[in-house]
């Protein structure tokens, strides 16, 4: 559904099919994706959500670093977003873990990559000191769940990690 990669489909034509299937009453578009991310810039690479009207996004504070400028952009996009009954959201800015790469690939490393279930948040670790700043971050706009961290740099060996591997259904109209 990537109008980018189908331009085919326009932007108002893709807002229409996630409403029709999807019950989405307003799409929020960001801009360019992370290096290495083979998908065109999944979201779950960028920016989640953790509450009605707050979202996590991606930073990259190396300014040298090729994910600088896309993550920037993404952040002042959405902190001049609202959301679908016109609040303005509330963006916590998470950082990027140091590159990895694998076999000279940059990977598409990002703590955003987690999986939310039952009582539980798994996200995604490095073994870097930023660890402990997301995972304190995210306990914070998750009360009530768990979270875990999992190491995980082989998962993006195969560029993804928790939320790629997992099957989530959105609810549909009226459900």
């Amino acid at each position: 559904l990537n109008p980018n990669r189908n331009p085919h489909l326009s932007r108002s034509e893709v807002e229409q099919y996630l409403a029709d299937y999807c019950g989405a009453r307003k799409v929020l578009w960001l801009g360019r994706g992370i290096e290495g991310d083979d998908t065109d810039g999944h979201i779950d690479e960028l920016a989640r959500f953790t509450a009605p009207r707050t979202v996590v996004c991606a930073i990259e504070e190396n300014t040298r670093d090729p994910n600088h400028e896309p993550l920037n952009d993404n952040l002042t996009r959405l902190r001049q977003m609202t959301d679908a009954a016109g609040h303005k959201l509330n963006v916590i800015p998470l950082p990027m873990p140091e590159p990895l790469y694998h076999q000279d690939q940059r990977l598409p490393a990002s703590y955003l990559n987690f999986y939310i279930a039952n009582g539980v948040a798994i996200v995604p670790i490095f073994d870097q000191p930023t660890d402990r700043i997301v995972l304190g971050k995210l306990e914070e706009l998750f009360p009530g769940r768990e979270i875990v961290g999992i190491y995980a740099v082989d998962l993006f060996w195969g560029l993804g990690a928790f939320h790629c591997i997992t099957q989530q259904q959105p609810a549909g109209p009226g459900g």
